[in-house]
C-alpha cells in the first residue's frame, strides 16, 4: 500500500487527537486528507518522535498521534527508549516506513535490508508494538491504539511513493500558533500568557526607580 490508502483508511478515525507529523511527504498528504489545526509539523527530521513524546506528557489527558518515517526514527532511536521509560499511556506512535529517504532522493533506509521496529519498540519497553502492511490492518491498529491506554508503537510497511497533493498550507510559525491556540481551546488550558501593557511596565518600575 501506499502512504495515502495507509493514511485514506484511518482518517475517519481521528477527531480532535493531536497529530504530529514528520518532515517530508506524510505532512502534506496528511494535511490534505485530514485538515485540521491539530495538525503539527516537524520539519527537523528525527524530531517527531520527540517533541510527540513531550506533548504526550504534557497532555496527558489527549491522545496524541505521531506520523513518523523509517528514516526519521533512525536518526533517533533513544526516543523509543524514552518513550519505553516514561510510559505516555495515549501517545500513539506510527512509523510509515517505505525504506528510503524518499526526500532526498531515494537513498535506502536500515529497513530496507534486516531492521525491524516493531522488534526494537518491544525491546525499549512499549509493549504494544505491532506491523501492518494493509490499510485494514493499519486501521485496525490505530483503533485499537486510540481506545486502550499505551504507549502504542505502528510499525507501517508502505510502498515508496507520494501523492498529488497541495503542500502543507502554513510555515512553521503560523502552524505553531495555530495548533497551540487549538490545544488551549480544546483542553481549557493556557499556553500563551497575555502580554503586560507597556504603560503598566512603566508604573511598576517606578517605585524602583524612586527608590534609588
Amino acid at each position: 500500500m501506499k502512504r495515502a490508502e495507509a493514511l485514506e483508511a484511518i482518517k475517519g478515525l481521528v477527531d480532535q487527537e493531536f497529530v504530529v507529523t514528520t518532515a517530508g511527504g506524510a505532512t502534506a498528504e496528511w494535511q490534505a486528507i485530514h485538515p485540521s489545526d491539530a495538525n503539527l509539523q516537524v520539519k527537523t527530521l528525527g524530531l517527531c518522535s520527540s517533541i510527540g513524546l513531550g506533548l504526550a506528557l504534557g497532555q496527558p489527558d489527549r491522545k496524541v498521534i505521531v506520523l513518523d518515517g523509517d528514516g526519521a526514527l533512525w536518526m533517533n532511536m533513544s526516543s523509543l527508549g524514552t518513550i519505553g521509560w516514561k510510559q505516555p499511556r495515549h501517545l500513539v506512535h506510527i512509523c510509515m516506513d517505505n525504506g528510503q529517504y524518499e526526500s532526498s532522493g531515494g537513498t535506502p533506509t536500515v529497513t530496507s535490508a534486516r531492521m525491524n521496529f516493531a522488534a526494537l519498540a518491544r525491546a525499549a519497553g512499549i509493549e504494544s508494538a505491532v506491523e501492518v502492511s494493509t490499510p485494514q490492518d493499519f486501521a485496525a491498529a490505530v483503533e485499537h491504539a486510540l481506545r486502550v491506554d499505551g504507549p502504542h508503537f505502528i510499525w507501517c510497511r508502505i510502498e515508496p511513493g507520494r501523492a498529488d497533493v497541495p503542500p502543507f498550507p502554513y510555515d512553521e510559525l503560523e502552524n505553531k500558533y495555530r495548533f497551540a491556540r487549538f490545544v488551549e481551546q480544546t483542553t481549557g488550558k493556557r499556553i500563551f500568557q497575555q502580554p503586560m501593557p507597556h504603560s503598566y511596565e512603566r508604573s511598576l518600575q517606578r517605585p524602583n526607580e524612586a527608590g534609588h
